[in-house]
């Protein structure tokens, strides 16, 4: 299975304290219209952390139902337990996920080895691709790029999404191995394909799908005037969207626009005014109209 193109790392809408299904099929009806490679529920934008299980398997079995096959669906189906991982991800399998994405277990702090042999057991009994899902500001553990050289050979993980802050680690990977890198952070997307990324698990392009698929396009087809040119345009969105802890922002501007309500789940709240502000000035200077 080959990776590539922008996929959105869904959110998760929420009202009166539960999933707001029709809110999350028309988000979904949306990504599709504006042309998107994929789309992730249930990772960290989608706050997995607050999704008790029934509710983490409906939102992924309704994505996948909802998507009919009109784009890819990498299913949010990692945990820090392993046997939780896999059970999460046998049934991302038996609705239709595509693939899966697979944080590093968090809290726990395993070792190289106990990570290699966690996501070697959700690989070997599951039978999905793997996204190998590197994010230590979330987890506490980086998994190291041998680690990640050893995990490649085996067949069913195509791909890691690199969300560590270091576009050096791209360059780490390829020269170890074959495995196609996507980008976890959007202000850091064209830096890494134009080092050899294939593409992004993208938070910005829940609010705005089009523009960020065309940046990551250009950046494919080897159009680089062009990505930079977006690059440039976007930046001020990008970095805003996360003044303050992903997703509230995110969530604040798809309310903006009327496409959700901004609703959360504790510990995670609303933003502070001042960084509203913020937020609504990067919206309003891209165009959008909030």
């Amino acid at each position: 299975m080959e990776l590539e193109g922008c996929y959105t790392a869904l959110v998760t809408p929420f009202r009166n304290g539960e999933v707001d299904y029709p809110a999350l099929r028309t988000l979904i009806e949306f990504q599709i219209a504006s042309g998107i490679d994929g789309v992730v529920p249930v990772g960290t934008t989608g706050e997995s952390p607050t999704l008790d299980f029934d509710e983490h398997r409906k939102v992924i079995e309704f994505t996948v139902e909802t998507v009919r096959r009109r784009c890819r669906v990498i299913a949010g189906s990692g945990a820090n337990s392993t046997a939780e991982a896999i059970s999460l991800t046998r049934h991302a399998a038996s609705v239709g996920a595509d693939a899966t994405l697979q944080v590093t277990p968090y809290y726990n702090k395993p070792t190289a080895e106990g990570l290699y042999r966690h996501f070697a057991a959700v690989a070997d009994q599951c039978g999905l691709p793997i996204v190998l899902y590197n994010v230590p500001g979330r987890t506490g553990r980086e998994i190291p790029v041998n680690t990640i050289a050893r995990l490649a050979a085996h067949p069913v993980v195509v791909a890691v999404k690199e969300a560590g802050g270091s576009v050096e680690r791209v360059s780490a990977i390829l020269d170890e191995c074959d495995l196609a890198v996507l980008s976890g952070d959007d202000v850091l997307t064209l830096p890494m394909m134009a080092v050899g990324a294939v593409g992004v698990i993208s938070v910005a392009s829940n609010v705005i799908p089009r523009e960020v698929g065309a940046l990551v396009h250009a950046a494919l087809d080897n159009r680089w005037a062009d990505a930079r040119q977006l690059q440039r345009q976007l930046y001020p969105f990008f970095r805003d969207l996360f003044v303050e802890t992903n997703p509230i922002p995110v969530k604040a501007a798809l309310a903006a626009l009327g496409r959700i309500a901004e609703e959360y789940r504790l510990p995670l709240c609303e933003m502070s005014a001042a960084n509203r502000q913020v937020l609504l000035t990067s919206m309003r200077r891209i165009g959008l109209p909030c």
